[in-house]
């Protein structure tokens, strides 16, 4: 057969082609030997115009010819990329969303994992507290005379500081007539000393700060400074008054951001120059330690252990043990499975991105292949043709790296826009230089990758070969294999970060279904604050609460009150562990630790609590009545299994001074504390109270807002309750939304991931099923010539594509089985290999696959035979 190529507007024969072709290589050859005889000094009066001068010398010793040339080939490349527009802003579109994302990950993870805290050695800084048996209370406090006894037998600890168990509480604050809460923690005066950490303003609490009688000083975070005092430069020696104990503090000093300890903190006071003398004995802390030298966590843990259990511990302690636990990790606190999560996403979706630019390059290099076949037969190197395909992806690489600058910072604001507000260290998440060097190493990096397979390809083209060959089809199996395995590890990839997405959502889903036990859409808290002046004793609290719920109750709109003894979800709480009548020594040593809750007569109706068993409190059960309890369920039948708890008796307290309680009652466990885990709890009666202080917390079901009832309940406290004021006034689905803030976000990052993996491998698969139609345009053809229909072509190519995401699908959930067990701290009520959240990922992402080879096997369907036939 004779081939012939059609030049211009006339068609030349092969054979004077490949003439032309050999006269043009001869010439080549003469004008190199006249440039190295130039190079070597002869004849410079006729060295050939494209020799340099060697009279204009160019800055750093560059070759101006070398500049010359690499700018000629970027604006070749520019031009190039201009032309293919769809390729081009695929491509740029690829990189820019991958590597943005991956910088914005690498800049939230640097905030809040990787950044060091503003203290020495924070490796070396532990808290020491106690772990309940049943591991549900992993932070139990000590009395003030056993930390201090502890602190001073410790061996492991080089040093000790105190604080409060109750964390940053709030405190209203009052200003011009107007109470506002600011979150205090109650500290010892060596607190800041044992951090190793120095206030950027003033000075930090001191010692002396730190006995009874000394004078109210107060050091903020840097948080509140910046927020709640507008970031004043002259805040030290400013003076904060509280309402609630009538004192005034004085501003000391103001920390460095991202010591945010306890969580949440605004301010800082000395412990023993704060608490009224008469309260210590109720205070409970947790120890703050700096480890000895050679001393290990687990050392702390096991001399904690041996502390609880010491001679002459009261009963309850002998059934802890000893946890410490290093500062880091508690400022963290849970969000690490996140951010990892989120890495490994960002991660997977990088893998995607590199696979998929390539894959568009490969393409884009097969489809020029006869063009490289045309240069490297007229003599060019394989150098030279391959700078152009070097320039195209430096100008990709970099104007996607650009681009991603900008998706990374709007990434990042949408995550500090909608991240938790108890999510820890998140004022301090802005993009930064790391995060820009990252990304320019991540673009260098991609720039590598995407380069190597498609310039492997442009080494192998033979130039005389492929012109010979006539064909156009000039995709090798080799070529096709990989660019098919490049799409499986897309379709991989995407199934494994789209199978974490929805096992995330499913967790967050279930957690907002999740059964609590008590009706809460009607509900609002009210949290009060009194006078320590006017309210000593718990019995002068216990009367001014008999008095204001009868007011609260006539409030139009209001079905029903009642005190509770902290707000929904807090880690504020009163624990015990019961005895039961006649229970062995072995019984004793399994009752579980109980949630203390003091109930009003109207506490079950408010809270829409159901009595499965007995009664609920009423009028009869008063100071003086014999005592009574109520219990939940899990804690009824743990200890009377099989039995009816009611009339059954529990005992509390020490031998010399022990209670007696008959159990009246029987209801569900709730998630009012923890909404992950139902608490067991023991309710006792408001008006039998041996508490040393007084529920100030209201829950209140109501038929109107929130804002009326707080404009009512204002009014009704003023005239009712002098020496109280209304803290705050909150619908308890706000409280609802701190424990499913951070699940929430998690499944929002996870679906944005997600999202773009799918769109990624989908555009992976369509751009290699599109390339194929085109390289086999002549086969379908030949296929449709011998009898084939266009439906039955079509159906090929669609198979092929299926069969491509099938394999990828395949491989993807074989990996996720084994990868999203790493998710299982993130889930709730939902399995990390859940069978039908697998099923789904893989048919989600099949139909996406079907569609992305749908639109290729369409056009297949349209190859006309005769021009097919003609094209070659």
């Amino acid at each position: 057969m004779t081939h012939s190529l059609l030049l211009g507007r006339r068609r030349v024969p092969s054979s004077e082609l490949f003439d032309g072709i050999d006269q043009w290589r001869s010439f080549e050859r003469s004008h190199l030997r006249k440039k190295s005889a130039c190079d070597q000094g002869e004849g410079r009066d006729r060295c050939p115009s494209v020799a340099y001068n060697r009279s204009k010398q160019f800055p750093c010793n560059l070759d101006p010819a070398a500049m010359e040339t690499l700018v000629q080939h970027l604006r070749t490349a520019v031009r190039s990329l201009i032309r293919a527009r769809g390729f081009s802003a695929a491509a740029i579109a690829t990189l820019a969303l991958g590597i943005g994302l991956t910088t914005a990950v690498f800049t939230i993870a640097d905030a809040l994992l990787l950044r060091k805290l503003p203290v020495r050695d924070q490796d070396r800084v532990v808290v020491v507290a106690g772990i309940s048996k049943d591991g549900r209370t992993t932070n139990y406090p000590l009395s003030v005379q056993d930390a201090q006894e502890f602190a001073r037998a410790s061996r492991a600890l080089s040093g000790a500081a105190f604080f409060s168990y109750e964390g940053a509480t709030p405190k209203p604050m009052h200003s011009s007539g107007v109470i506002t809460p600011l979150r205090r923690a109650l500290v010892s005066g060596n607190y800041f000393a044992l951090l190793g950490t120095n206030p950027i303003m003033g000075r930090a609490l001191r010692a002396e700060d730190d006995v009874v009688g000394a004078a109210p000083v107060m050091v903020l975070s840097h948080r509140a400074w910046r927020e709640r005092f507008n970031a004043a430069p002259n805040i030290v020696g400013h003076r904060v008054d509280l309402y609630d104990d009538g004192a005034s503090y004085t501003i000391v000093g103001v920390m460095p951001q991202g010591l945010d300890f306890p969580r949440g903190v605004d301010a800082w006071s000395a412990m023993f120059a704060t608490i009224p003398a008469q309260n210590i004995p109720f205070v409970s802390l947790n120890v703050l330690g700096r480890l000895a030298s050679g001393a290990t966590v687990e050392t702390a843990a096991s001399e904690m252990t041996r502390f609880w259990h010491r001679e002459g511990a009261p009963p309850f302690q002998r059934d802890m043990r000893g946890g410490a636990t290093p500062l880091a990790k508690l400022v963290i606190g849970n969000t690490k499975p996140a951010v990892l999560a989120f890495a490994a996403a960002a991660i997977l979706l990088l893998l995607i991105t590199c696979v998929n630019v390539a894959n568009l390059l490969l393409v884009r290099g097969l489809r020029r292949t006869r063009e490289m076949a045309v240069r490297i037969a007229l003599g060019a190197s394989h150098g030279r043709v391959m700078a152009p395909v070097l320039a195209e992806t430096a100008v990709l690489a970099v104007t996607g790296g650009v681009l991603a600058i900008a998706v990374g910072a709007i990434v990042v604001q949408l995550f500090v826009n909608f991240a938790p507000a108890s999510l820890p260290r998140v004022d301090e998440v802005s993009l930064n230089g790391a995060a820009l060097l990252v990304t320019v190493a991540t673009t260098m990096f991609a720039m590598l990758l995407f380069t190597l397979v498609p310039a492997w390809f442009v080494t192998r083209v033979r130039g005389v070969d492929t012109l010979r060959s006539g064909a156009r089809q000039t995709m090798t199996r080799l070529s096709r294999l990989t660019s098919e395995g490049l799409v499986v590890a897309q379709v991989a990839l995407a199934l494994l970060v789209l199978s974490a997405s929805l096992l995330v959502g499913r967790s967050f889903t279930n957690l907002q279904r999740a059964e609590l036990s008590f009706d809460a859409a009607p509900l609002v808290v009210a949290e009060l604050s009194l006078r320590a002046d006017r309210y000593r004793t718990a019995a002068a609290q216990l009367a001014m609460l008999h008095t204001l719920l009868q007011s609260v109750q006539e409030i139009p709109g209001v079905i029903g009150v009642t005190p509770v003894v902290a707000a929904p979800f807090s880690a504020v709480g009163w624990d015990a562990t019961p005895s039961a009548e006649g229970q062995t020594a072995d019984a004793l040593s399994t009752n579980p630790l109980l949630n203390m809750e003091l109930a009003s007569p109207d506490y079950f109706r408010t809270m829409g609590l159901r009595i499965l068993h007995g009664r609920a409190f009423d009028g009869s059960d008063r100071a003086g009545a014999p005592p009574v309890a109520i219990l939940s369920e899990s804690a009824a039948r743990q200890y009377w299994p099989g039995q009816s708890a009611v009339g059954k008796r529990l005992f509390m307290g020490s031998i010399a001074a022990r209670r007696t309680f008959s159990v009246v009652g029987v209801v569900p466990d709730t998630r009012y504390r923890d909404l992950r885990l139902p608490r067991a709890s023991i309710y006792f009666p408001l008006w039998q109270s041996f508490f040393p202080f007084a529920p100030t917390t209201l829950v209140i079901r109501t038929t109107t807002s929130a804002a009326a009832i707080a404009s009512a309940l204002r009014k009704v406290v003023h005239d009712h309750a002098p020496g109280v004021a209304v803290a705050r006034v909150t619908p308890f689905a706000s409280f609802l939304d701190a424990p499913l803030a951070q699940p929430r976000l998690n499944a929002m990052l996870l679906a944005v991931f997600a999202s773009a993996s799918v769109v990624l491998a989908s555009i992976g698969l369509f751009g290699v099923m599109a390339t194929m139609v085109q390289q086999r345009t002549r086969e379908f053809g030949v296929r449709q010539a011998l009898g084939a229909t266009p439906y039955g072509v079509g159906c090929m190519v669609l198979r092929r594509g299926v069969t491509l995401a099938v394999i990828g699908s395949a491989v993807g959930l074989v990996a996720s089985l084994a990868v999203n067990r790493l998710l299982r701290a993130m889930l709730f009520d939902v399995s990390p290999t859940n069978a039908g959240s697998l099923a789904l990922t893989a048919l989600l992402l099949l139909a996406v696959a079907t569609l992305a080879s749908a639109i290729p096997a369409r056009q297949s369907t349209r190859v006309a035979p005769l021009e097919a036939m003609r094209a070659e």
